[in-house]
């Protein structure tokens, strides 16, 4: 039996597989050859002293001990081509992971997606970010894979209590993620690597007999007595399955409108809003490293902070080490701002969504909308950034010391946002009580992290995507909506989940729901 180790060892010594051995071999007070083969479970950096140590967890197998590397597989997925289908709208994590389930239990998935396969899709970002083109079908938030695939592919996620975190790491790894994933504290894809793995699951769903439609928008429910019988296409085209999953994201807000005309319960939802801080990588390292250079050995420095403003919980969010600022409006006439990293995290440059909770009473004055409030606060906010940056893709932008100032930047330098950003006081985009706590919050953040509050970071208006404006409500325990019968409110856009690993445990929590219910009669 292997020994499990927990010791923590100099940035060097973590990245080389000869010094670790014999780290492990002092503390074992053994002979490096007694040592068989230091397995690394868990690593992450202590960054709280001065000299960096990175903690490591390890199974360590000595001379003599059995050790066989165990390679991660797929499951047997069985072909489904004249199984019971089941209808998923939306190819983002929580519906390919949905999909997946469906398979390994034996039922046909039919994945309709309003947007492109990942890789058509590069030509409309393309569009976006040079030319100021908005395609409302293909963006940064709508296309295969969803979200996270163009916007870094971040795995880290708090909500463990949700399900089983590590089988979808694994799915990833057997998908042809590096098993790194696995270890690291706060594991990372990266959104040059994440494309080819969203289009090697499409091609197993595929294969196994499922069916994917891409450039197909949902346009309709078919309901009948409360119970869902398939759904409408934009081209007027039906699809039937009395078993519909809604995993359309946390943007998709012609779904939304779509639920509230047709008197299908939403309900509005708190979300989080404000600012994209864009700061000099090396800045970032010296902050939170408290060194000039970082070394080859230690990764771009993130961050993580969190303060109580007002009764107001502000906070950084969706964090890039080495990453860059994208555009991420998903209709014309409005402007957002969201942050990736490349998987080397390798930009000149850190970005930070800083963002303050809200609450239901904010969105009093967009009462007449209902269930929607909140997403038309949201959308209000993005279209009158859009007006003050000059009406295209630009964003408002401003100094981070001028913003709590109130002083206009007189100069904006160069950002990592390519569609280019407009000086603008940053108090016209948002209401008065937003902004008083932003101005205060990034105060209180600089007195945290020594350096933080300069004229050096930019900050890029708005970050409004963070949620769901809006919960799809559902029952408890057999996950269907709480009015229509065979609907399945899923991942992100029903309110259930927050990032790629969340989702794709939501879209496998509701494919089983789906499995149990059908095995039973």
């Amino acid at each position: 039996m292997p020994r499990e180790l927990l010791f923590q060892v100099s940035p060097e010594t973590a990245h080389n597989e000869v010094l670790l051995k014999e780290q492990v071999a002092k503390l074992f007070q053994v002979a490096v050859s007694d040592i068989q083969k230091v397995v690394v479970v868990k690593r992450s950096i202590d960054a709280r002293q001065k000299a960096i140590k990175f903690n490591i967890k390890a199974n360590v197998f000595l001379k003599g001990e059995t050790y066989s590397e165990s390679a991660i597989e797929l499951p047997e997925y069985t072909n489904v081509s004249n199984a019971q289908e089941v209808i998923v709208v939306g190819a983002g994590p929580a519906g390919l992971f949905a999909a997946l389930q469906l398979i390994e239990s034996g039922l046909k998935p039919i994945v309709i997606e309003r947007g492109k396969d990942v890789r058509g899709r590069r030509r409309d970002l393309k569009a976006i970010n040079r030319d100021h083109i908005v395609n409302e079908d293909s963006n940064y938030c709508f296309g295969e894979g969803g979200a996270g695939t163009y916007s870094d592919g971040k795995l880290y996620t708090r909500s463990k209590k949700r399900g089983d975190v590590d089988r979808i790491l694994r799915l990833l790894v057997a998908f042809g993620a590096t098993p790194d994933i696995l270890v690291e504290a706060h594991p990372h894809i990266g959104t040059n690597k994440l494309p080819q793995i969203i289009q090697d699951i499409r091609e197993k769903i595929i294969e196994c007999g499922g069916q994917v439609l891409f450039e197909t928008r949902v346009s309709d429910f078919i309901i009948n007595n409360n119970e869902i019988q398939g759904v409408v296409t934009q081209n007027g085209d039906t699809i039937s399955a009395n078993k519909v999953i809604l995993a359309t994201g946390h943007s998709a807000r012609d779904i939304f409108e779509l639920l509230d005309r047709k008197k299908i319960l939403i309900e509005a939802k708190p979300f989080a809003l404000g600012v994209r801080a864009e700061h000099p990588q090396e800045l970032i390292d010296k902050i939170q490293y408290s060194c000039d250079f970082r070394g080859e050995y230690l990764p771009p420095a993130p961050y993580s902070i969190v303060k109580q403003v007002n009764g107001r919980g502000m906070y950084s969010f969706c964090m890039c080490p080495g990453g860059v600022i994208a555009p991420c409006a998903t209709s014309p006439g409005e402007v957002v701002t969201n942050g990736w990293s490349p998987s080397k995290r390798d930009q000149a440059t850190a970005n930070s969504g800083i963002v303050v909770e809200l609450k239901l009473e904010d969105f009093k004055p967009f009462a007449k909308f209902g269930a929607l409030a909140g997403m038309e606060f949201q959308k209000a906010i993005e279209q009158k950034a859009w007006h003050l940056a000059g009406q295209t893709q630009k964003v408002p932008a401003q100094r981070m010391v001028d913003f709590t100032q109130n002083k206009l930047s007189s100069s904006i330098p160069k950002t990592s946002y390519v569609p280019g950003t407009t000086s603008v006081e940053l108090g016209q985009v948002f209401p008065d009580f937003l902004t008083q706590i932003m101005r205060e919050g990034f105060v209180q953040f600089g007195k945290s992290m020594r350096g933080y509050m300069t004229n050096e970071a930019i900050l890029h208006a708005p970050e409004s995507r963070t949620s769901s404006p809006v919960r799809i409500p559902r029952d408890h325990e057999t996950l269907e909506h709480l009015q229509i019968k065979g609907l399945y409110p899923c991942g992100e856009g029903a309110g259930f989940a927050g990032g790629i690993i969340s989702a794709a445990i939501d879209g496998e929590k509701c494919a089983l729901k789906i499995a149990e219910n059908l095995l039973k009669k």
